[in-house]
């Protein structure tokens, strides 16, 4: 099982997402090393949010907890939800 982290973005995130980006993308890079995030990335067209993929709960709902986008109001709000994978390729 994966947990996905589902953002909901602010009207003005576009425009401030510049401010704030160096201090998220280190803040996801500490969870890229310890290898429990998996996946990360906005939705098309800008502003439609964006979706994380962990291995565990606890790391998605840490991450969001102390990222920048959600500590500076970028992020209006974030669930967690459980993620049952079914075509797994090879490793």
């Amino acid at each position: 099982m994966k947990y996905v982290l589902r953002y909901e973005s602010s009207p003005d995130v576009a425009e401030r997402a510049p401010e704030h980006f160096e201090a998220h993308r280190a803040h996801w890079q500490q969870f890229l090393e310890d290898g429990t995030l998996l996946m990360i990335g906005p939705f098309r067209p800008p502003g439609e949010g964006a979706m994380s993929v962990f291995r565990t709960r606890e790391a998605a709902e840490a991450f969001a907890r102390d990222d920048p986008f959600v500590t500076n109001g970028l992020v209006t709000r974030w669930t967690v939800h459980e993620w049952f994978e079914v075509l797994v390729p090879d490793e």
